[in-house]
């Protein structure tokens, strides 16, 4: 099963991306049994959170989230992990070719870099049920940190590109990553005018 995986991207990242590559899986089951799953837990933790657990700014009052209005907010955060993971994997296919990689017809490698890189930004969701905001942004950064680790680790494994140009190449994914982060900042103040604007309830 993929969910193997998400042990050995801590224990021996290297030996992994072996393994990831020699699986060469098909996108749509790496969504259906890696991403789709893992992805699954940053909007529960934080439904779970916002709703029952609340949070506060110092000393001032509990806030909590009315469960009607943090429903659609998390099914859409949801979408946009989806979205995002396969965004960037097309991307990184699409640009490898630039960077000595052979062409992947089916995205499967960007993808699965993608996916499996993202593995400690999947895991921190967790840190959500605790809603304290420097502690979750602190975990964040870390998972972040770790993954931009993973991502350079793998390049050069799964598409078989120079570690010299693997530099290079990560600087072009958090680009790519970056312009994808304001898009759904954007699209966050979109949607709230469009009426799923967050309905704050005291503690």
């Amino acid at each position: 099963m993929l969910l193997n995986h998400v042990l050995g991207m801590f224990t021996h990242p290297d030996q992994e991306w072996s393994h990831i590559k020699k699986e060469h899986k098909n996108p749509l089951l790496v969504y259906s049994a890696y991403v789709g799953i893992l992805g699954l837990i940053s909007p529960i933790c934080a439904y779970i959170s916002t709703t029952q657990f609340g949070w506060q700014v110092g000393s001032g009052q509990l806030i909590k989230l009315t469960p009607e209005s943090a429903l659609p907010l998390v099914v859409l955060t949801y979408v946009a992990m989806l979205v995002g993971v396969f965004g960037l994997g097309w991307a990184i296919d699409w640009m490898g070719k630039n960077y000595g990689s052979g062409h992947d017809a089916f995205f499967s490698y960007g993808i699965a870099l993608t996916a499996y890189s993202c593995t400690p930004l999947f895991l921190a969701g967790f840190a959500l049920l605790y809603p304290e905001p420097i502690f979750n942004t602190l975990v964040f950064l870390a998972a972040a940190a770790y993954t931009g680790y993973l991502m350079f680790d793998g390049l050069p494994i799964v598409l078989g590109i120079e570690k010299e140009r693997a530099i290079p190449f990560c600087g072009a994914i958090l680009t790519v990553a970056l312009v994808y982060l304001v898009v759904t900042r954007v699209g966050t103040v979109i949607v709230w005018s469009m009426g799923f604007a967050p309905q704050f309830v005291g503690g």
